[in-house]
C-alpha cells in the first residue's frame, strides 16, 4: 500500500512538473505570438501611411496596383490574425487543471499561429521595400505642394500689385484685370487644400496659376512701355506717311522723262504707280486714324494690328516710288554707256568659267553648258540694242538674269566641292 502510495505520489509529482513545464512552454509561445501580432500589426499601421500618401499622390498604373496589393494583404493579415486569436481563445493557460497535453496542444497552435504571423510580416516587409522608389516619388510631390501654394499666392499678390500700379499711371488694362479675375476660382480651391482636390491636382493648379499671374504681371509692367512705344510708331508711321505723300507727287514727272526718253518697253510697266502709291498712302493714313483711335481706347492688339498694316501699306507706296525713280537712273547710266555693265557681266561670267576649270583638263558639262548660254544671251542682248530709242530696259533685265544664272552655277560647283565630288 506504502509502495503503492510511493509510486502514485511520484507519479503524480512528475506529471504535475511536466504540466507545468508545458504550461510554461505554452504561455511562452503565447507571448511570442502576442509579440510578432504586434508587429505585424504595427507593420501593417506604419505601410498603411505610406499606402495613403501614395494613392493621395501617384495615380499612376504603378501606383494604382501598389494599393490593391496592400488591400490584398490586408485580406490575409485579417485571415492570420483571426487564427491568432482564436488559437488564444481557444486554451486557457491559466487553468489550474491544465494538463500536459492541453498545454502541449496550446504551445503548438501558438507556434503556428506566431509563424504564419511572421511569415505575413515578411512578406509585408518586402513588398514595402518594393515600394521604396514610388515612395520615394510621392515624397518629392508632397515636399512640392506647400512651396507650390505660396508661389501661387505670391504671383497673384504681385500679378495684383503690379496691376493696380499700372491703373495709377492712367492705363485701364480691363482685359488684365479680367484675367486676374478668372484665376480667383483657383485661389479658392488652393486655400482649401489638397485633401479636398487631390495632390496632384492641386499641383497642377497652382502650377497654372503661377504662370498666369506671372503673364499678367509681366504684361501689366510692360504696359505703359507698350504704351509709349505704340505712341513712338504712330508718330514715326504719321511722318513716314506725310513724307511719302510727298514723294508720290513726284513719280509722275519721272514718268514722264520715262516717257520722253525711253522706248514704251522701258516704262509700261510703271504707268500705274503713281495711282497705286497715293492710294496705298491714303489707305495708310485710314489706318493710321484707326490705330490712333484703339490706342486712344487702349485696345492695344487691335492698335498694333493697325499699325503693321500701316507699315506694309508704306512699304508697298515707297517700294513703288523708289522703282521709279530707280529705272530712271539706271537707264540713263546704260544708256550713257551700256558697255560698264555688260562688261561686270562678261567678268562675272570669266570668273565662273575660271572656278570651273580649276584643277581640271576639260570642264562638267553641267557647269559649262549654262555659262555658254550665259554668254550667248549676253551677246543677244547687246546685239538687241537697235533704233532710236533701244530697248535699254530689256537689256538691264537680262543682264541681270544672266547674273543670277551665273551665280547659282558657281554655287553648284562650291557645293560639289565641298561634298568631295
Amino acid at each position: 500500500m506504502a509502495a503503492m502510495n510511493g509510486g502514485g505520489t511520484r507519479r503524480w509529482g512528475w506529471g504535475s512538473a511536466r504540466a507545468e513545464h508545458q504550461r510554461a512552454d505554452a504561455q511562452a509561445a503565447k507571448d511570442d505570438a502576442a509579440a510578432a501580432f504586434y508587429e505585424l500589426d504595427t507593420a501593417q499601421r506604419d505601410l498603411r501611411i505610406s499606402i495613403e500618401t501614395l494613392n493621395a499622390v501617384d495615380d499612376s498604373p504603378a501606383a494604382r496596383k501598389a494599393v490593391a496589393d496592400f488591400a490584398d494583404f490586408g485580406s490575409r493579415i485579417d485571415q492570420v490574425s483571426h487564427e491568432y486569436i482564436s488559437a488564444v481563445d481557444a486554451h486557457d493557460l491559466d487553468r489550474d487543471d491544465l494538463d500536459a497535453g492541453a498545454a502541449a496542444r496550446a504551445r503548438a497552435e501558438l507556434a503556428k499561429a506566431r509563424q504564419e504571423l511572421e511569415r505575413v510580416r515578411g512578406e509585408l516587409q518586402r513588398f514595402g521595400e518594393s515600394l521604396a522608389p514610388l515612395l520615394s516619388q510621392a515624397e518629392t510631390q508632397l515636399a512640392r505642394l506647400a512651396p507650390a501654394v505660396e508661389r501661387a499666392k505670391q504671383g497673384l499678390l504681385a500679378a495684383s500689385n503690379a496691376l493696380d500700379a499700372t491703373r495709377d499711371s492712367g492705363l485701364k488694362a480691363d482685359d488684365l484685370a479680367g484675367r486676374l479675375a478668372a484665376l480667383s476660382p483657383d485661389l479658392t480651391k488652393l486655400n482649401e487644400g489638397a485633401g479636398q482636390h487631390g495632390v496632384q491636382e492641386t499641383l497642377r493648379r497652382a502650377d497654372r496659376v503661377v504662370r498666369e499671374a506671372e503673364a499678367v504681371r509681366g504684361e501689366a509692367e510692360r504696359l505703359p512701355e507698350r504704351a509709349a512705344e505704340t505712341d513712338k510708331r504712330l508718330a514715326s508711321l504719321r511722318t513716314r506717311a506725310q513724307a511719302l505723300h510727298t514723294r508720290a507727287g513726284q513719280v509722275e514727272p519721272v514718268l514722264s522723262e520715262l516717257r520722253r526718253r525711253f522706248s514704251a518697253a522701258c516704262w509700261q510697266d510703271l504707268q500705274q504707280v503713281p495711282a497705286q502709291a497715293a492710294k496705298s498712302v491714303q489707305r495708310a493714313e485710314e489706318k493710321l486714324a484707326e490705330g490712333r483711335k484703339a490706342r486712344d481706347e487702349q485696345r492695344w492688339a487691335d492698335a498694333t494690328a493697325q499699325l503693321s498694316t500701316v507699315r506694309a501699306l508704306l512699304n508697298s507706296a515707297d517700294e513703288a516710288i523708289k522703282a521709279a525713280g530707280d529705272r530712271l537712273q539706271r537707264l540713263n547710266e546704260v544708256s550713257f554707256d551700256h558697255t560698264k555693265e555688260v562688261e561686270r557681266t562678261r567678268f562675272a561670267i570669266r570668273d565662273a568659267q575660271r572656278l570651273a576649270m580649276a584643277g581640271r583638263s576639260t570642264p562638267d558639262p553641267s557647269h559649262a553648258g549654262p555659262l555658254d548660254d550665259a554668254v550667248a544671251r549676253v551677246d543677244r542682248a547687246v546685239a538687241g540694242l537697235t533704233g532710236r530709242h533701244p530697248d535699254y530696259w530689256h537689256l538691264l533685265t537680262e543682264l541681270d538674269a544672266v547674273k543670277e544664272a551665273v551665280q547659282r552655277v558657281v554655287e553648284q560647283i562650291r557645293e560639289q566641292r565641298a561634298a568631295g565630288q
